[in-house]
């Protein structure tokens, strides 16, 4: 299970890896209220998350290192929060967290880690067969790298390996 967490829309994406060739199970996105308070909107993410992990019972949550853009501090941190939350939800359920950083992840898909988001979208539209990229970008990017993890258990793709934690 790939997560892109964001505390509007947390993107998620199921995908079975069962065969050599990844098959979509299920992909959308949670969503919490702007004009919430912080930790309502944080219970979302964490009912929304448990309810997923419920239905699909995946064995592995896979998701993106934190990293912080010095002009959009504030993002990074609400990002943090909700990321988290999905860390936590996981270790509830007893899943192992793993992370690659982005540029990690881009290589892994479009075969260089300055990918823009477009390219990566149409690697994740052409790997599953869609007839467009998948929409809202948050699910398009949590099944970007949920394939990432797929295609470094399949075919080693990164030159480090992920970060295996639940901590982070």
């Amino acid at each position: 299970m790939g997560v892109d967490p964001g505390l509007s829309a947390t993107g998620y994406g199921i995908i079975n890896v069962a065969e050599r060739q990844p098959l979509l199970v299920e992909a959308g996105v949670l969503r919490s209220r702007d004009k919430d308070p912080l930790e309502t909107r944080l219970l979302e993410i964490h009912r929304g998350m448990t309810e997923v992990i419920r239905e699909f019972a995946p064995t592995v949550v896979v998701v993106e290192e934190l990293y912080s853009k010095y002009a959009h501090p504030r993002t990074a941190i609400l990002m943090g929060h909700a990321r988290g939350v999905v860390c936590v939800t996981a270790a509830q359920a007893g899943i192992p967290v793993v992370s690659y950083a982005s540029t990690r992840i881009k290589n892994s898909l479009a075969g260089h880690g300055r990918a823009s988001k477009e390219q990566v979208q149409r690697m994740v539209q052409h790997v599953f067969g869609l007839r467009q990229a998948p929409h809202p970008p948050d699910v398009a990017d949590a099944l970007a790298v949920a394939l990432c993890h797929h295609n470094v258990l399949m075919h080693g793709c990164l030159s480090s390996p992920p970060v295996k934690s639940t901590a982070q």
